[in-house]
């Protein structure tokens, strides 16, 4: 996610959720999984393995028919278990085929009872039916846009607004979209478009992702959509659209080839087999790093495409394990997109760049007040922008340029389409160093004070 100027994090509305409490029952999965900023979020008890979402919507009554089949298995006994949903009402729900009980609670809690226990190891299916007009979250979930389309677009959270899921980090899954729409209108969605034919007075359009996607990474946007259709050498393919309004963007994107390219030869092979960009003609404060395709806002520009594009190996590939976690995501795709692609493509002198802003902050208590790892609930988008590049840039003097760009590709790749956390990266990092980083590390990720010196201006930067 790439901000527009600095604002507050309280903009994407994020609430301290209640503390999970103890679950007595072995026979019931957890309603949330305890994740320290949002700990009802996820659920426990099974593992899902693909998501198979169909819906039907009507852009001038915002009327939104679905049915999502999720295909899981179970990790414990089961007589009851959550899904996380806040959308249309619940017509019927079926687990393996059977009709089930469900109850709707709490912000986003959807208890299914099936007719039959699961049993622990063993797979089932989920099928929710639903249906009502979809709610306008204004950018945190389906947001209607200006044309009279809709898009989807919000992180952490977004996905619980159009379809049920188990909507944690922890969670990754396959995904299949299913879309009918007025013949008129479009359909953008991740991965590749495997249908996209009018039938009658309907476009039926399918967009199916075969690496395993988080639930805010997913999104659907329904528009007047025009096409800027490429390919990478190697064949991937390249579907980028743009809303009415949004061609000014046309030109930045001619350049994703060229920009995963950049990508790829700082991270390793590009994880997916689609890419491409939405641009939407909507009031929306943020660029999101949705899988494959990422939401562009109205005032994008190149830097927020190299951004987004970065998060496609920090975010989308390899992902957070908690929320506090986000440095990852964040520190790696404003790195790239502020100090790598300046100096490697345009030339610049980055050294000289991070010296003139730490001249410029020292005085700023602000500035240092709010740790990298772990920043706290509603402070997670904010300093990982600014001084998350100023840590890594810091970090790859102290290394070295080969260590360092071997050591986050290692690290990359072996967490492909997984989780990882800043624990985990400090001490993959520290077993490339012959010297101690502990007070590096903890001077940069956990002190709300400026480093001193010596982890300021580690290696080439003491000059």
């Amino acid at each position: 996610m790439k901000w527009s100027g600095w604002l507050c994090a309280a903009v994407i509305g994020a609430l301290v959720a209640a503390p999970v409490p103890a679950n007595a029952d072995p026979l019931v999965g957890a309603p949330g999984l305890g994740d320290p900023y949002y700990p009802l979020d996820g659920n426990g008890g099974y593992d899902v393995g693909h998501y198979e979402v169909t819906i039907d919507y009507d852009p001038p009554s915002h009327q939104l028919t679905g049915t999502t089949t999720i295909e899981a298995t179970a990790t414990q006994p089961l007589q009851m278990f959550n899904l996380d949903f806040n959308g249309p009402d619940v017509r019927m729900v079926s687990v393996n085929n059977l009709p089930a009980a469900f109850d709707r609670n709490g912000d986003h809690e959807l208890t299914v009872t099936p007719l039959l226990p699961l049993l622990p190891g063993l797979p089932f299916s989920v099928t929710v039916d639903y249906a009502g007009q979809a709610r306008n979250t204004e950018g945190e979930g389906w947001t209607y846009a200006p044309s009279g389309g809709a898009f989807v677009s919000g992180e952490p959270h977004s996905a619980t607004s159009w379809y049920p899921l188990n909507d944690t980090p922890l969670d990754k899954a396959t995904f299949t979209l299913h879309t009918s729409v007025p013949a008129e209108w479009e359909v953008v969605s991740n991965g590749v478009r495997t249908e996209n034919a009018v039938v009658g007075a309907q476009r039926n359009v399918t967009w199916e992702s075969h690496q395993p996607v988080l639930g805010y990474l997913t999104t659907v946007a329904i528009d007047h959509y025009s096409y800027l259709e490429q390919r990478r050498a190697n064949g991937t393919p390249l579907i980028s659209a743009f809303a009415p309004n949004a061609e000014r963007n046309r030109e930045t994107e001619q350049r994703l080839p060229e920009i995963i390219d950049f990508g790829e030869a700082l991270y390793g092979p590009y994880p997916f087999d689609a890419a491409g960009g939405i641009y939407v003609d909507a009031d929306l404060e943020f660029s999101l790093e949705t899988q494959t395709r990422p939401i562009y806002a109205p005032w994008t520009d190149l830097p927020t495409a190299v951004h987004e594009i970065a998060h496609q190996w920090w975010g989308d590939s390899v992902s957070v394990r908690q929320w506090s976690d986000i440095c990852l995501n964040e520190c790696f795709a404003s790195y790239t997109a502020d100090y790598l692609w300046p100096e490697r493509i345009e030339g610049k002198d980055v050294d000289a760049a991070y010296r003139e802003t730490i001249r410029k902050n020292r005085s700023d208590l602000k500035f240092w007040d709010i740790p990298l790892e772990n920043p706290g609930v509603g402070n997670e988008f904010t300093s990982v922008y600014s001084r998350g590049p100023l840590f890594l840039h810091a970090l790859r003097k102290q290394l070295g340029d080969d260590v360092f760009f071997t050591a986050v590709r290692e690290f990359n790749a072996a967490h492909a389409y997984g989780n990882a956390s800043m624990p985990e990266f400090r001490t993959f990092m520290q077993s490339k160093s012959p010297t101690d980083l502990t007070g590096f590390f903890d001077a940069w990720l956990n002190r709300t004070t400026m480093p001193p010196d010596e982890y300021l201006f580690p290696g080439a930067l003491r000059g």
